[in-house]
């Protein structure tokens, strides 16, 4: 590991407790400037957060370690994301789009999985390893999605409304994919009636959230904004239920940021535009740090070799492939524009690939650079996806925001 640098590292000794305010000023700094630097070069803002921390990782510069606190910082920095993109989005909206949903959720989950298992097996690794690749490609990361077209301000689009609805349904089926490959490695058989459960409980908590979250809070949350006395009491009640919803999704075997996501979105027809404002602001401090992590998770030192460089590049070039025809294909009905947009959305993998590279690297079933090949293309279809997205929307205007509602300069 190089060492610090020495400025750095007097700034961080030299004071007792200065490591931490280092720490968030290189990465929240950093990711700030290169945004405006992207938005300058007319990229879109996150591409800038992202390679804030290739550069501040070990891939280059090694100045920030991606620690605790900064795991616990970007797991905040995507729930704020996620409940901010739910506040925009109407439950009903997404029901009317939930076939094409589902369609473009089951496509979308077969190809890549398909796609990374064939070329793992044609490169001569084992069947397990091929097995846990093929899975590292089959879930998308609707965070940097979402945070594209809320960027854009273009989530009421049909697209927009298919890709979150996909996302959320494909969480599920990822969990699935994600049980039998672990419960392969570790005992060597597949425990049905475990993933048949957490299956039920899975789907039962988003459908319960869908169907009865926005008129539960409806009835709620305006009582409560006129009772309570404490100062921004609806943005207390907000953020108290986000973290409650995040918790029990995890209690029901689905990822707590759809959760965060299902708690925006029950409380999108009561939420005030201060509430929208002040989440919009949460957001700002917050999602950097969640951008950033992906870059600081990825060594690129890790590939060396050709022949991993080719691995590398070969499951990237499946997995944008696979993801844009599969999902392309399930959302056909939607016209070639409409399938395009949607193909493109569902192609970032960001932290769910790496978490499943994890557990596979944490049992033994993958080696350090087929790991390694999984978080490359974790983080490179996360980095490609913005200005992909960016293209296929470039001819949808943004829609009007709610009345009282101003959003950030990163966000207008």
């Amino acid at each position: 590991m190089p060492p610090m640098p020495p400025l750095l590292a007097f700034l961080s000794a030299s004071t007792e407790g200065a490591q931490l305010p280092l720490q968030m000023l290189l990465v929240f700094g950093s990711a700030k400037l290169l945004a405006e630097l992207s938005k300058r070069l007319g990229m879109p803002g996150i591409v800038g957060g992202l390679l804030a921390g290739i550069l501040l990782g070990p891939s280059l510069f090694n100045l920030v370690q991606f620690d605790h606190l900064l795991h616990a910082l970007a797991e905040l920095g995507v729930m704020f994301l996620l409940f901010q993109v739910g506040l925009e989005v109407k439950a009903s909206e997404l029901i009317k789009v939930g076939r094409v949903a589902m369609a473009v959720a089951i496509l979308g989950v077969i190809l890549p999985f398909l796609f990374g298992w064939a070329i793992m097996l044609g490169a001569k690794h084992p069947q397990i390893e091929s097995i846990f690749m093929g899975a590292a490609m089959v879930a998308t990361s609707v965070g940097i999605t979402a945070q594209v077209l809320a960027a854009r301000g273009i989530l009421k689009h049909e697209t927009a409304r298919v890709i979150l609805a996909a996302a959320v349904i494909d969480d599920v089926l990822g969990l699935l994919v994600l049980a039998v490959v672990s419960s392969m490695s570790s005992s060597g058989g597949i425990d049905y009636t475990g993933i048949a459960t957490s299956s039920a409980v899975s789907i039962a908590f988003i459908v319960a959230v869908v169907k009865l979250g926005t008129p539960t809070a409806n009835y709620v949350l305006p009582k409560l904004r006129r009772r309570l006395k404490v100062e921004e009491a609806e943005y207390a009640v907000a953020v108290s239920f986000l973290f409650f919803m995040a918790l029990l999704a995890t209690h029901s075997g689905v990822a707590a940021i759809i959760g965060a996501f299902l708690a925006g979105m029950a409380l999108a027809e009561s939420a005030s535009p201060r509430l929208h404002t002040l989440v919009h602001g949460s957001g700002e401090l917050m999602i950097p740090f969640f951008l950033a992590s992906i870059g600081l998770q990825m060594d690129l030192r890790t590939i060396r070799d050709g022949s991993t460089i080719a691995l590398g590049l070969a499951i990237l070039f499946a997995a944008i492939l696979s993801k844009g025809v599969g999902c392309g294909i399930g959302a056909y009905q939607l016209g070639l524009k409409g399938a395009a947009r949607v193909g493109a959305g569902m192609i970032p993998r960001g932290e769910v690939g790496m978490v499943i590279a994890q557990v596979g690297l944490n049992h033994g079933a993958i080696s350090q650079p087929v790991y390694a090949v999984a978080v490359f293309m974790s983080v490179a279809t996360t980095i490609l996806a913005p200005p992909l997205l960016n293209f296929v929307y470039r001819d949808i205007p943004p829609e009007p925001l709610p009345e009282g509602v101003d959003l950030p300069p990163s966000l207008d």
